[in-house]
Formats: C-alpha cells, structure tokens, sequence
C-alpha cells in the first residue's frame, strides 16, 4: 500500500467551488424553471442568485483551463489513442458486469493516469464541451438584449435557451454518475478523502 499525492491544492479548491456553485444553479435554475412551484426558492430571488453563480462559475472554469494547461495536471486529460477502443470495451464490462461479480478494477490509478478511458472522455466531454455550452448560453441570456432577434430564421433566445437546457441536464446526468463512481473505490469514502487531502491510496481495487 502507497499514497499518491494527485489532487494538488488548486484542484481541490477549484472541485470543491465548482461543486458548491453547481448545486447552487441546480437550485436556482429549478426555481426559476418552475417557478411558483412549493417548496422552491422565490423566482425574484433566483433570479440574482443564480446569475451570480453563473458568472462566478465562469471564471472558475476560465481559471481551471488556465491552471490545467500550465500544469502537470493537463496529461491525465491526455487520450490515449492506441489503446483507447480496447480500453473502453474492457472498462465498460467492467461497470456493467465485472464490478457486481467482484472482479478486480482493470485500471489502477498511477501518478501518469489517475482517469480510466471512460473517465478521461467523459472529464474532457464536461470540462471542455458541456461546460463551456452553459456558460456561453448563460451569457447568451444575460446579453439578450444585445443579440440578432433570429439567426439562420431561429428564433435566438430559443436557441439559447435550448442549449443551455440540454447541456444543464447532461451534466446534472455527469454529475450523478459522477457521485456514484466515488463510492466503489477501495472503501466508499476513500475518493471523497482523496479529494479532501489530495492523496490517493494506491490499491488494486480502486476505481
């Protein structure tokens, strides 16, 4: 048994603000959504709170794409084409099948890879696709006034707000996947740890 020190201190600080303000848009943006709905939070009060959020979450994200190109961190972000296909067939059995019959973890964790295939594509996918379609399509509604009434003869706010629909949806989906692989590492905590204290326990049965 080894630890591996993986999560540096501006990682952990930049997950643990990503997460709170995520949380804080799902709130908000349900709210507003189905507003005057019980239970929620007031529409006029969402409103500010979650357009706060909104911006902050965006220069997080512009600070973590600066930080994560400067950085070490950057080649657990690396695709490995040569063996990816295989990779994602054996990680994706492993999921479906080999994890509810107690087969060993097919991946372990070094300081060169800390994602599996599955997680690397799907990592690059939110940080790098999702992320950045609902940050520009929050925007796009902040700066409503200011854009095309129609483009290509779709109606532009529409338009917006159907990205920013769609891409908040699928990362509340990468989210929740995302709260379920942190429990089947070597104990249920022992992701949740490694995001607190930066290391990682190097274990065979690791996720």
């Amino acid at each position: 048994m080894s630890n591996l020190y993986l999560y540096p201190t501006w990682v952990r600080l930049w997950h643990w603000t990503n997460a709170a303000l995520f949380l804080v848009l799902i709130a908000t943006g349900v709210s507003m959504h189905y507003a005057g709905a019980p239970g929620l939070i007031p529409f006029r009060i969402a409103v500010p709170i979650h357009n706060t959020a909104g911006v902050l979450l965006s220069l997080a994200w512009i600070g973590f794409v600066i930080a994560n190109a400067r950085s070490p961190n950057a080649r657990h972000y690396r695709i490995h084409w040569r063996s990816l296909p295989g990779d994602l067939i054996t990680q994706s059995r492993y999921y479906a099948w080999g994890i509810f019959r107690g087969e060993p973890h097919p991946f372990h964790i070094s300081a060169e890879r800390k994602f599996n295939a599955l997680q690397t594509l799907s990592y690059l996918g939110a940080m790098y696709l999702l992320l950045p379609l609902l940050i520009l399509s929050g925007w796009g509604f902040l700066l409503a006034p200011w854009l095309p009434e129609t483009l290509n003869g779709v109606v532009t706010l529409w338009l917006v707000a159907m990205v920013h629909l769609a891409s908040s949806y699928l990362l509340v989906l990468f989210l929740l996947a995302h709260l379920y692989i942190i429990t089947i590492g070597e104990s249920v905590f022992s992701h949740l740890r490694a995001m607190i204290t930066g290391w990682h326990r190097d274990h065979s049965t690791d996720a």
